[in-house]
């Protein structure tokens, strides 16, 4: 399986996002498989020039061993792009920001046995299999077999337990696209002294193949366990090896992630409402079942047209959308802060010279259509699409010579082994009218099962639980307005606006694409407002983001506010200083 450059570094840029640099520098690991040693010098000498430290150099060495011969191959792609090693290093240093360690709770916080000992531990469908101390951290690293009788699937789970300084918390990990997650999420939290636990969700590697069985038929438990099972299954095997490792349970309990790791934060809330105290859901792809098709529509658009669209064409309307539309909240600043208000229509560019070619109409309409969103017979609304600013290349990605259509592997995997069912499915024969079909059999045969989108999160607001949402709004993949919708779907469930935010929020990020990444700032501390919200009642009313420069230097700072506000510039002082913002509900 090929895999899309932009999705790859996407999910690349959220897994990463979730670590932080306590890596020794000195230590080494063995080498990743696949890479000649002058590849990989050359891979650490542009690393180098782009500031990147011995610690971050020797942690992106370890994403690279968690690549397959794919994944690599997509990443040799993506490193000739300018700026890569930059944009990657700004990724992994804002997601978490300067996120403080937790104070202990526990003063005899120190084990009570030893990392072997916790071989010996005995959870009703579990079999511990390997138990070691990593030679990185320190931290204790078990290993476990999770299964459902009387299926035979195996969903493998990863702890990591912190033999000094446990700060009494647990924290659950999740992944992107079709991972299930990675132990590579591991090692930032269990720096800061909490127990931590990731999941391969029963199956291995980023491809959606698991969904069938050797005979060609849906594998429901496979496709259950990536759902939600699995997840549940690391919280329950994570806290039951807290218990036996300290003698007592986490005090509190969190579960962090973006992209799939958002829906499966939504999945916890709503099935599993015990499970955690605190829920940070970031880019979360609320409605799986229509997001997966929907990730396709922009191909489906460029292919009954005829017109396929190269990236230049692309880059440049979305610039001009930019244009048009940056000066609407009154500072002009490269970034559209309320896309909802942004009307620009391509028609503007039409015959104007792009650097392949002339603009015409007929890119007009697609361009049109690929922001309208997944429409059906008759134009009914299927699901929205992307956002004015948002990069449209990741979705609509063409090549070769005719210019083809190359669609997003994510999706065509869905498409291809969730709802054909087909291994050698030609998406190019998609007949008329065939992508509608496929959408609503993709609603109504996984809704169930995948959909993250239950507004009714009664039960996880009754034990105390605490939401975090954000999203940002320029983001290439996954559209803002799914998560919007599904906010504005709790806040009419559960009694109104001020009712909802006594215990959920969503935050909007202007100008940052699915890794936070943009013209715009990304938030920080969000991990931090969520402890304090759920430890000590002090809801966020406020989240800052923050840009920084090349060599790290923070350039701009803003305030998010809870939607439905917005930041507004108050007329006087530096735009760059989120001190001459204040929050006003949006009219969008």
């Amino acid at each position: 399986m090929k895999y899309h450059p932009s999705w790859i570094v996407a999910v690349t840029l959220v897994i990463v996002g979730a670590l932080a640099f306590p890596i020794s520098a000195g230590a080494e690991g063995p080498p990743p498989v696949g890479l000649l040693p002058a590849e990989m010098a050359q891979w650490n000498e542009g690393l180098s020039k782009a500031g990147a430290s011995p610690v971050e150099i020797g942690q992106f060495a370890e994403l690279l061993r968690l690549q397959s011969a794919a994944g690599l191959d997509a990443l040799r792609e993506q490193v000739r792009m300018p700026q890569f090693f930059a944009k990657y290093l700004r990724a992994v240093r804002q997601q978490e920001g300067r996120q403080r360690t937790p104070q202990a709770i526990f003063k005899d916080n120190a084990p009570i046995r030893s990392c072997d000992g916790l071989l010996d531990v005995s959870i009703p469908n579990t079999k511990i299999d390997a138990t070691k101390v990593d030679y990185l951290d320190g931290s204790c690293r078990v290993t476990a077999s999770v299964t459902h009788p009387p299926a035979s699937d195996r969903v493998r789970v990863f702890v990591a337990l912190p033999q000094n300084s446990w700060n009494g918390r647990f924290r659950g990990t999740g992944g992107g696209g079709f991972w299930g997650g990675t132990e590579m999420s591991l090692r930032s939290p269990v720096s800061r002294g909490y127990v931590t636990a990731a999941t391969d969700t029963g199956h291995q590697g980023g491809g959606g193949s698991f969904a069938l069985n050797a005979n060609g038929r849906l594998n429901w438990q496979d496709i259950r366990d990536n759902a939600y099972l699995g997840i549940h299954d690391m919280t329950v095997v994570g806290k039951a090896l807290t218990v036996a490792f300290y003698g007592k349970a986490p005090r509190y309990s969190y579960f962090v992630g973006s992209s799939t790791a958002g829906r499966q934060g939504l999945m916890e809330a709503q099935r599993y409402p015990g499970d955690y105290d605190g829920i940070s859901s970031g880019c979360p792809a609320v409605s799986w079942p229509r997001m997966m098709p929907a990730f396709f529509w922009p191909q489906e658009v460029m292919h009954r047209a005829q017109t396929f669209m190269p990236k230049p064409k692309l880059d440049r309307v979305t610039a001009a959308a930019v244009s048009a539309c940056d000066g609407l909240d009154g500072v002009v600043d490269g970034v559209i802060a309320d896309p909802s208000r942004c009307t620009y229509d391509p028609k503007a560019l039409v015959g104007t010279p792009v650097e392949e070619g002339t603009f015409t109409e007929a890119d007009a309409d697609v361009v049109r259509k690929i922001w309208e969103g997944p429409r059906g017979h008759g134009g009914r609304f299927l699901w929205y699409g992307l956002a004015r600013g948002a990069d449209l290349s990741a979705l609509a990605n063409t090549g070769g010579t005719p210019l083809t259509g190359k669609p997003i592997d994510v999706a065509l995997d869905y498409l291809q082994y969730f709802l054909v069912q087909d291994l050698h499915w030609d998406w190019t024969s998609l007949a008329s009218g065939e992508f509608e079909l496929l959408f609503d059999q993709s609603a109504e045969e996984f809704g169930p099962v995948l959909g993250s989108d239950d507004p009714d999160l009664a039960r996880f607001r009754d034990r105390g639980g605490k939401l975090i949402l954000y999203h940002g709004l320029a983001d290439q993949l996954i559209p803002v307005q799914g998560t919007v919708d599904y906010y504005e779907q709790v806040q009419q469930k559960m009694g109104g606006a001020q009712r909802t935010m006594q215990f959920a929020r969503l935050f909007l990020v202007p100008g940052v694409d699915h890794g936070f990444i943009g013209m715009g700032p990304s938030p920080t501390g969000l991990m931090d407002a969520l402890v304090r919200w759920v430890e000590e009642g002090k809801a966020p009313e406020r989240v800052i983001a923050e840009l920084p420069d090349e060599n790290g230097k923070i350039i701009r700072a803003r305030p998010l506010f809870p939607y439905p506000q917005i930041a507004v510039y108050q007329g006087t002082g530096s735009t760059d200083e989120a001190a001459n913002f204040i929050g006003r509900v949006s009219t969008r």
